[in-house]
């Protein structure tokens, strides 16, 4: 019985069909970009410059993607490599999609001059907000879903639009809408994010690394409602830590998404983001010990490798104004810093 209320296909162009899930993804990263150079003008960065990261970023996370998928799902594609290239099917992980933006991210900032964290932590709130739309490609394509759960949970608990709760009728089996959670736990995100930037005590990198803190956790407890996760066997203890410290979740009226014990007991995923929280906190901590959190999140922004003219701060007062250059005192401390990061990162 088919059950899927939308067509995955959008239109079509003689003999090319335009998925809804490649258009959502575009606008996500449109809006993303859109953030991204607002922001980035309070530093007195052009937007050109974004609009290249764009460029060459999103190819970068897809394939990223698609390599991570694909290398923990390879029984699936080996003897169907035409496959792996159908990304507009689903099956693209996020966590891919990350590792390879941040690669190029690496060398695209070290090309242009500058310090990687100070430009990641500009991007933060608009890598959340293309996952926060990105999402909703899952919902057309009626994928990434959870468990199976009573119609009423949706209706009446949740008090779900009926398009959503339709659209999460698969098979005449209703599942949890994951896509629609994690959509919602990036939205809270994008607001907290957004007030932090405003805060005069956040450090250089701390923006950043806070993204991948609140990320990773609503995608710990998230990813443990589905029944489609990335997953392998592991140790027992392994497999009882993880779930224990998914445990809360049940007593709000929440069940794990079933997995084939063949396939594996503990969530890739889960794992990670356990992991991710764990060295983003640490990273914060040891960076303020150690004296390398001395930038603020606040402070002017200068590329080492162009010329610099009305720089202006976060705070839109103008510094190096009517010169051609920033004060030097400025750019010496810069590039000391940030110098000073590179020898020890």
């Amino acid at each position: 019985m088919a059950t899927l209320l939308l067509n995955p296909i959008a239109f079509s162009i003689g003999s090319l069909s335009v998925h809804w899930y490649g258009l959502i993804l575009g606008f996500g990263a449109l809006a993303g970009l859109l953030i991204a150079i607002r922001e980035g003008k309070r530093f007195g960065i052009q937007p050109e410059f974004f609009m290249d990261l764009l460029l060459l970023g999103v190819p970068s996370a897809i394939i990223g993607a698609r390599i991570y998928f694909v290398a923990f799902k390879w029984d699936d594609y080996k003897d169907h490599l035409v496959d792996v290239f159908k990304i507009w099917n689903g099956g693209i992980a996020i966590y891919g999609a990350l590792i390879g933006a941040i690669i190029c991210a690496v060398i695209y900032f070290r090309y242009r001059g500058y310090n990687f964290w100070r430009i990641a932590d500009i991007c933060a709130p608009a890598l959340l907000t293309g996952q926060m739309i990105g999402r909703w490609g899952n919902y057309v394509n009626q994928e990434a879903y959870g468990g199976p759960v009573e119609e009423s949970f949706l209706r009446d608990r949740l008090h779900l639009p009926n398009f959503i709760v339709d659209q999460m009728n698969v098979q005449g089996v209703y599942h949890h809408p994951t896509f629609l959670y994690e959509s919602l736990w990036s939205l809270v995100g994008i607001i907290i994010l957004f007030v932090l930037r405003r805060q005069r005590f956040l450090r250089a990198a701390e923006l950043f690394l806070s993204y991948f803190i609140w990320y990773s956790i609503g995608r710990f407890f998230i990813e443990g409602l589905r029944t489609d996760s990335l997953a392998f066997i592991g140790p027992n203890w392994l497999a009882s830590f993880v779930n224990g410290l998914w445990k809360p979740m049940e007593w709000f009226g929440f069940e794990h998404g079933a997995l084939d014990p063949a396939y594996g007991n503990v969530r890739i995923s889960q794992l990670l983001a356990i992991f991710i929280v764990v060295a983003a906190v640490i990273i914060i901590i040891v960076r303020r010990a150690t004296g390398k959190a001395e930038v603020r999140y606040l402070d002017p922004i200068y590329s080492t490798k162009a010329a610099h003219d009305h720089v202006p701060d976060a705070a839109g007062e103008e510094t190096g104004a009517e010169r051609d250059e920033p004060p030097a005192e400025a750019v010496k401390d810069n590039q000391s810093a940030e110098n000073t990061e590179d020898k020890k990162e």
